[in-house]
């Protein structure tokens, strides 16, 4: 199977997600979104664990406003199908396996989405986390119902409204981050030697009774798609966007 966007590899009972988009910071596009979602239905079947991975620089920098469109009649394109992106981090919290972000270097906006999903989240001390939608007049619909199940409302309240990135020890601080060192990837070996151990019936039983304890994320999908739609369809916002992509402007600086 031929990945643009994502490389796949599987070792054992591991699935290795890295996104592969190094000249966009792995921002997410809509073939980042498919080829993910074509990726998880494999390991739904094959694999106990799945990890996602970035590069040493960037895990994921959210939504990728260069693919906005913006045509001569001022019509604008959505970057991105919420729902299918929503979908994707549902699986990765509900799904037959356990999901692990690897994080290193710079994640943002929906990157935290990717994150707040996860099962087990381990990062090195170089990772650092901001969700800076709200500096566009946007803000995180989408992610909010799996961040808030991760770190509390208040946190995720404050995340939001400041918009400047935390370190790697706030965010243990905050349960965002679950372990960080130095040497993330020994980390993880550590982390893989316990987990691989699980057979994959007791992990889907376990989420499937987590997820009946705790339905928040399936409950708030209808309401984040489709507050996603509306303020990405914000004549304002997405005026914020286009100065941004195609003139380098700043919200701030006009």
């Amino acid at each position: 199977m031929e990945w643009k966007t994502i490389k796949v590899r599987f070792e054992g009972p591991v699935c290795y997600i890295k996104f592969n988009r190094p000249n966009a910071k792995n921002a997410i596009n809509n073939l980042l979104i498919e080829e993910c979602h074509r990726a998880i239905i494999l390991c739904e079947k094959r694999s106990s664990v799945v990890i996602f991975e970035g590069s040493p620089e960037a895990f994921c920098f959210g939504a990728d406003f260069n693919e906005f469109e913006f045509n001569c009649n001022n019509e604008k394109q959505i970057a991105t199908r919420p729902d299918l992106l929503y979908d994707l981090w549902f699986k990765m919290a509900s799904g037959p396996f356990i999901s692990i972000s690897h994080v290193r270097g710079a994640v943002n906006a929906g990157g935290i989405g990717f994150v707040a999903a996860s099962d087990i989240v381990i990062a090195d001390d170089t990772a650092v986390f901001s969700l800076s939608e709200l500096l566009f007049g946007l803000f995180p619909a989408m992610v909010l119902p799996f961040l808030i199940r991760k770190i509390g409302y208040q946190k995720a309240h404050y995340l939001t409204l400041m918009t400047k990135p935390v370190n790697v020890k706030v965010a243990h601080d905050w349960g965002m981050v679950d372990e960080y060192h130095k040497n993330s990837d020994s980390l993880l070996k550590r982390q893989l030697a316990r987990v691989i151990k699980l057979p994959k019936s007791g992990i889907e039983q376990y989420k499937n009774y987590m997820m009946e304890l705790n339905d928040f994320v399936m409950k708030s999908k209808d309401q984040a798609v489709e507050t996603n739609r509306t303020i990405f369809s914000d004549d304002h916002n997405l005026e914020r966007i286009r100065l941004f992509v195609e003139e380098g402007i700043f919200p701030w600086e006009g």
